[in-house]
């Protein structure tokens, strides 16, 4: 798999779209820490690693919904493989006005664009939600 942060935005983007409660997906350290960041920003319930099918290490994603639609509205990658986006602390764009969320993979650890400028650190723009 060349674009694990991007196959776990889809399968969460199509699980949503089932109305699935939680989905799985492998385990690795940075989608732990891209799920930390959407914990801590409230657009999924939770997170918990268990050992999945064939005893691989595998990550439950619990997934939140309002009014029985997806908080999630719109996952977007914006670093990808074949063209990495790295943005300094002032270039780093607010997403829908401020009402969405951009995570940045910064040399102080994953977090949210609010938390990047707060720390005053840019770095590689994984994606957006709103």
């Amino acid at each position: 798999m060349n674009d694990p942060i991007g196959d776990m935005l889809t399968r969460i983007r199509n699980s949503q779209m089932r109305g699935k409660s939680t989905v799985m997906t492998p385990a690795s350290k940075m989608r732990e820490r891209v799920l930390e960041v959407l914990v801590q920003e409230g657009y999924i319930r939770g997170y918990e690693k268990v050992t999945g099918e064939n005893g691989h290490p595998a990550i439950e994603i619990s997934l939140k919904y309002f009014d029985g639609a997806p908080v999630i509205r719109e996952m977007k990658r914006v670093s990808k493989p074949g063209r990495r986006v790295y943005l300094g602390v002032n270039d780093i764009p607010a997403v829908r006005q401020g009402l969405g969320v951009s995570i940045v993979s910064t040399s102080k650890g994953v977090m949210s664009d609010t938390s990047a400028r707060s720390h005053n650190v840019g770095g590689e723009v994984l994606c957006t939600i709103f």
